[in-house]
């Protein structure tokens, strides 16, 4: 498998960048022992996470674009309460912001944006497609886009040099269109790797749900209707550690997706997001709390040292989580795929990622339908490494049952 698969050495890049270098202001977003959140259950219950100065690392929302219905909705005006002091600019479309879409200057400033900037817009296209892979259903979502910086992130291949949060405000409609979609489907008569009893329904396709609860009520709305259909379960998941959704009494019907790699890839690679042991300490809180807890192994991305750090992580799982954690989890193994597109505009923000992530010689294209060109692991690389990550889930993590790989 040449170099992606080799055993030796460290991924490259995997320092701590500084700024002045021109590399991203940092990688993760609890970087730092003081400022680790308090994810014990009854904490939400206290002071929301989301008005913490932790919170504020993530989110310092001071320019909002919106379409003037967004605004004129319950949850726009929601939103905007806690935002006094943006600047408002209208827009026409969510889609079509060209100060942030199309402005090739904004690359350098890609993290900052995320930090800074927050779109409004009304999904008007309310529409549950089939998946059968991670979720019998995708669900409209309730955002598209990130305050986190992943560099492998699938999300913005569509729209350019900038990808904040863009909040849907209509969640009424959405809510209602999945509640209508879950009764019509009438009680799962077969299982199947999505579940063996329940409907998936996967409600964080383009965004990340703990995220979005930062600055609005979104997935607390979608929590609470799943938690009135006994035939179905919401998923979503997630890379940031949010303790308000511990308060949120999802009885059983959200599963909750920890995204995991080797902590050196996710320092390189997972920018702003929680540290892999903070999301694997969340594991019990958020099971205590009521939630479904699953874990995706994903990106596996190939490089020098990958089975060994791998192994590293599963064994590490292995010994922290306790028992009843382990009873009922299950994993998604998830390889790696990129995108030109996104692999140029890294390159002007965090170059040091592809390094690891452009990969020409271990790697093959295939255009996406709606014309992108995508590059994925070429197929005999990519089934010997699934092969390795099944020998070493055996090895190190028995008890962790694999419910896909791709």
């Amino acid at each position: 498998m040449g170099r992606p698969a080799g055993e030796p050495g460290s991924p490259s890049g995997a320092g701590q960048p500084g700024s002045a270098s021109g590399e991203p202001e940092q990688q993760t977003l609890f970087g730092w022992a003081d400022t680790a959140p308090d994810t014990a259950p009854g904490r939400a219950a206290l002071q929301p996470f989301r008005e913490s100065p932790q919170a504020r690392r993530m989110l310092d929302v001071r320019e909002v674009y919106a379409e003037p219905a967004a605004l004129d909705s319950p949850r726009g005006r929601q939103i905007m309460a806690r935002l006094p002091d943006a600047r408002v600019t209208e827009v026409a479309s969510h889609w079509n912001i060209p100060a942030l879409h199309g402005n090739d200057g904004n690359i350098g400033r890609w993290v900052r944006i995320k930090t800074e900037t927050l779109v409004l817009g009304v999904k008007h296209t309310l529409a549950t497609r089939p998946n059968g892979r991670s979720a019998d259903w995708i669900a409209p979502g309730p955002s598209n886009g990130c305050a986190m910086a992943c560099a492998y992130c699938y999300v913005p291949r569509r729209k350019g040099f900038a990808n904040p949060i863009t909040l849907f405000t209509n969640i009424e409609a959405i809510v209602a269109h999945v509640r209508r979609h879950v009764r019509a489907q009438g009680p799962k008569t077969e299982p199947n790797q999505c579940d063996p009893e329940a409907w998936v329904y996967d409600i964080g396709e383009n965004g990340d749900c703990s995220v979005d609860a930062l600055v609005c009520d979104n997935t607390a709305d979608l929590v609470a209707a799943f938690r009135s259909l006994p035939t179905a379960k919401a998923s979503f998941a997630t890379k940031f550690v949010n303790p308000d959704l511990l308060a949120l009494d999802p009885q059983g019907r959200t599963r909750v997706r920890f995204s995991l790699m080797p902590p050196d890839d996710a320092r390189l690679l997972d920018i702003r997001t929680s540290p892999i042991d903070e999301r694997i300490a969340a594991a019990a809180d958020f099971l205590d709390a009521g939630y479904e807890v699953h874990f995706n192994l994903s990106p596996v991305v190939l490089r020098p040292g990958w089975q060994r750090d791998w192994a590293g992580l599963l064994t590490h799982l292995d010994d922290v989580l306790p028992a009843r954690v382990k009873e009922q989890a299950a994993a998604e193994v998830i390889m790696l795929t990129h995108n030109q597109a996104l692999h140029e505009v890294n390159l002007g923000w965090h170059p040091r990622a592809e390094d690891v992530l452009w990969q020409p010689e271990a790697q093959e294209t295939k255009r996406s339908q709606n014309g992108a060109v995508n590059v994925r692991y070429a197929l005999e690389i990519k089934q010997q490494a699934l092969t390795r990550m099944r020998q070493l889930l055996a090895a190190h993590a028995p008890w962790l049952r694999v419910r896909y790989a791709f």
